[in-house]
């Protein structure tokens, strides 16, 4: 990163004013009897029929669009443990994404501990005040009991973006990736390298699509990940399976699929010449990855690949799920984000790449044209069709799975923010 980009980011988060999220009047405030109405003594009114019935908080109060973005800070992008203060401007941003793409009013909260119990304890007891939970930046193995326990205890959707986010925008982008490959997920060989909160959330949700248990391969520092190594946690223990690989060597034999989430120039070039015919590369690793695309494309001529960077073509980026996926789900008052809304999201992102793209997306992008194909895989996060195409399949399949408290949006489909 050079200086003066480095330069160019701290004066973003300090000019005009310091950080980048705010929060605006929704209402009046000009006269006395605005003021009168605002607080004391006309609040009384709604505080009444919240008592009387909790669900009146939706209509009196912001909570129906209203998500906490919350973290310890135990694993801060690809910074590691800084503590919970330094996650705030990752969180704020967090908080500006969701305004920007999908009108959901957010807030970032950072809980010092690095203790699950005391941080679940804080969440739960805070959790009624929003319409939904989105988790971010805990580290693993504990961000999954944490989420489980959260989903357990609150009584609106609690999400952990680092998990189901990239395993949501990863399945959308492999599953269109293998199409164009003259491929299918049921038989394809997977390699996963990494075995972290995105590694487990992807491959778990590309099992449940269809892809077999015995053909996903997952490593972590120590090698192949198989049935009867010792020191496996249990979430690495779902994915051991009966092999003879060892290294990832080993395993990039005539693998159809690789999957990076682990760190940069990992794969080398001898290794991906080893893989089968016409493969997928996601080497998802930031800022660095994997391999870099001028290699892979310069080693092989028949792969598609893609990366967690907006430099480069088939970019793997959660902003094109979460705000989507919390809008639909708020917009339904859903009591939890399930597997059903999570799989529709995913289709909603596949197909949408199939679409022709408006000009205006183009001229965003700066290119003349994209099509679905092997540098067109997935959508791009300014594509304002994204908030109307994945919002409405979400919000269907939480209604359609028994998990919705409101019927199907009337002002659905959505095409701006402005909408909401």
């Amino acid at each position: 990163m050079s200086t003066d980009f480095k330069q160019a980011a701290l004066d973003y988060h300090s000019q005009p004013k310091p950080g980048k999220i705010s929060v605006e009047l929704s209402t009046a405030a000009a006269t006395q009897s605005d003021l009168a109405l605002a607080y004391s003594p006309g609040v009384a009114e709604p505080v009444l029929a919240i008592a009387e019935n909790p669900e009146r908080a939706y209509d009196y109060t912001v909570k129906g669009n209203l998500v906490a973005v919350i973290s310890n800070g135990t694993a801060i992008l690809g910074l590691g443990d800084l503590g919970a203060l330094a996650s705030k401007p990752v969180m704020e941003g967090k908080a500006l994404l969701f305004k920007r793409f999908a009108g959901i009013n957010s807030i970032d909260i950072e809980v010092d501990t690095a203790d699950p119990t005391e941080f679940i304890d804080t969440v739960a007891r805070i959790a009624d005040t929003f319409g939904g939970i989105n988790l971010e930046d805990i580290k693993a193995p504990e961000c999954f009991g944490i989420e489980a326990a959260l989903i357990e205890r609150c009584n609106v959707p609690v999400f952990h973006d680092d998990q189901h986010g990239t395993a949501i925008v990863t399945a959308a982008g492999m599953l269109n990736a293998l199409d164009i490959q003259g491929k299918k997920l049921e038989t394809a060989r997977i390699v996963c390298l990494g075995a972290g909160s995105a590694a487990v959330a992807c491959m778990r949700l590309l099992r449940g699509m269809g892809a077999a248990k015995d053909n996903i391969t997952m490593l972590d520092r120590r090698g192949v990940i198989y049935t009867g190594r010792e020191g496996l946690n249990e979430f690495k223990e779902e994915f051991a399976h009966s092999t003879k690989n060892r290294t990832l060597a080993d395993a990039m034999k005539d693998a159809d699929v690789f999957v990076g989430l682990s760190g940069a120039n990992l794969l080398s070039p001898d290794l991906l010449k080893t893989m089968a015919p016409n493969p997928v590369v996601f080497a998802c690793s930031n800022p660095d990855p994997e391999i870099s695309p001028e290699i892979a494309n310069a080693t092989r001529d028949d792969l598609i690949m893609a990366t967690g960077r907006s430099d480069y073509p088939n970019q793997v980026n959660n902003v094109l799920g979460f705000p989507f996926i919390f809008r639909g789900a708020l917009d339904v008052r859903a009591t939890c984000i399930n597997e059903a809304m999570k799989v529709a999201a995913v289709n909603a992102l596949r197909e949408l790449a199939k679409e022709p793209v408006p000009q205006v997306v183009l001229d965003a992008c700066g290119v003349e044209s994209l099509e679905y194909g092997s540098g067109y895989i997935i959508p791009k996060p300014v594509d304002e069709r994204l908030l109307g195409k994945v919002s409405a399949a979400v919000a269907k399949a939480a209604i359609d799975s028994g998990v919705a408290k409101l019927g199907y949006p009337s002002n659905y489909p959505l095409k701006t923010p402005a909408d909401v």
